[in-house]
């Protein structure tokens, strides 16, 4: 074991650690293991071990190694327990920082259903708990665990390799990862249920792996994707009120969006678009970058918005782009335009969609018909499980009562 630093080691300090690098650790020692079930065994085997030696024995000087080595010799006196072999090889820093890159790419591999690999990325490698992706599948636990359950069975017994795919594979497997990284920062951004509105745990893993995904592959679709969540999180802090309460795009304090992290976002989103290569990714990060370089709401050029929403349409047509385009038209020629469209999507391919039935009430508002932003907002309201968005809307009601 490494020489010690300190004797000064409580539980707290070591709950800590566990938060930081339980999911490194876990993605070593499932490359090393080669099983998703004999990790996760080592992985509470070592952090249980760190526990009762280090309050005595103190903190370890790479507490990360340590805890692989002691989760692998764990690991392999369960093997000869269960007289199961497996190999082994050495533990190196290059390939423990690659180690969570290989992991996301198994976990996203394409025998798996799409479910299976949000749910498998979710568990594994942001290590939420199965009762948080359920909800955020809106999905029974226990069907939900099984799904985790079938996808670890499905890559042991397809022995599906743990590692990133070679430059002739690379691209292909590189959208269904694309995919599953903004599903995970989509949910840490705007939480789909529970108290917090915001989970940047989750949106600060999600750009971490988009920054490795383009160091390894530098395609437009990775530079516009990671740009995409860097401009979305910039404005993070400015959300929501010290309450916990959402605030609207047109409302919040620009003064407090992150410019480091927008700088960022605009360098990487004209590095896409200059590529004449680019997708669904890096025009939505186009959008946000017209919004991040407005000095305000009433300075936003929505004509510039509108015509990349036109542009996404082409490229990706779904209702919710149709959705987003509208509410755009309202803003740049008024709300009786764009009213005419979310009217339709509400009533039809959006009609469970809460997002649809808040814009045509807000619509509804700016155009003084209360009686039916009263009936939008409760229908939005019903449709939503997320508690920062259910005191917005009741803030709503509560302002077309007065």
């Amino acid at each position: 074991m490494p020489d010690v630093t300190t004797p000064m080691v409580d539980r707290a300090l070591i709950d800590s650690i566990y938060r930081s690098e339980s999911r490194a650790v876990l993605a070593t020692l499932i490359r090393l293991l080669g099983d998703f079930d004999l990790a996760e065994e080592g992985l509470h085997e070592a952090f249980r071990a760190a526990i009762e030696q280090w309050p005595a024995s103190g903190l370890p000087q790479n507490p990360r190694a340590w805890l692989v080595s002691a989760g692998r010799f764990k690991a392999i006196d369960n093997i000869r327990r269960q007289a199961r072999f497996v190999p082994f090889d050495l533990v190196d820093s290059e390939s423990v920082q690659d180690d969570r890159l290989r992991l996301v790419f198994t976990c996203c591999h394409p025998a798996l259903s799409p479910d299976a690999q949000v749910a498998l990325t979710l568990r594994e490698v942001c290590g939420l708990t199965t009762e948080e992706i359920a909800r955020a599948f809106l999905t029974p636990a226990p069907t939900l665990a099984q799904r985790i359950v079938r996808a670890k069975a499905k890559i042991r017994d397809a022995r599906i390799p743990y590692e990133v795919p070679d430059a002739t594979q690379l691209a292909d497997r590189l959208d269904s990862v694309l995919r599953v990284v903004y599903l995970v920062f989509n949910e840490g951004y705007a939480a789909s249920s529970g108290a917090s509105l915001i989970r940047s745990d989750l949106s600060a893993e999600a750009i971490r792996l988009a920054r490795l995904l383009v160091q390894l592959l530098p395609e437009p679709e990775a530079l516009g994707l990671l740009a995409l969540m860097l401009l979305h999180d910039s404005r993070r802090i400015a959300r929501t009120s010290e309450s916990g309460d959402l605030v609207l795009l047109e409302m919040q304090d620009r003064t407090k969006w992150d410019r480091a992290q927008i700088a960022e976002g605009i360098g990487l989103v004209e590095r896409a678009l200059a590529s004449r290569r680019f997708g669904p990714y890096s025009i939505q990060a186009a959008i946000a970058a017209v919004h991040a370089q407005a000095t305000s709401a009433a300075a936003t050029d929505w004509n510039e918005i509108v015509g990349l929403y036109d542009v996404l349409l082409q490229i990706e047509p779904s209702p919710v782009v149709e959705l987003n385009r509208a509410v755009a038209v309202a803003m740049r020629d008024g709300p009786e335009r764009g009213l005419a469209i979310v009217e339709t999507l509400a009533e039809g391919r959006l009609a469970d969609y809460h997002l649809a039935h808040a814009a045509r009430a807000d619509l509804c508002r700016r155009l003084g018909r209360v009686a039916e932003a009263r009936s939008g907002y409760e229908r939005a309201l019903a449709l939503t499980r997320q508690e920062a968005e259910q005191r917005f809307l009741q803030r709503r009601l509560s302002e077309l009562g007065s």
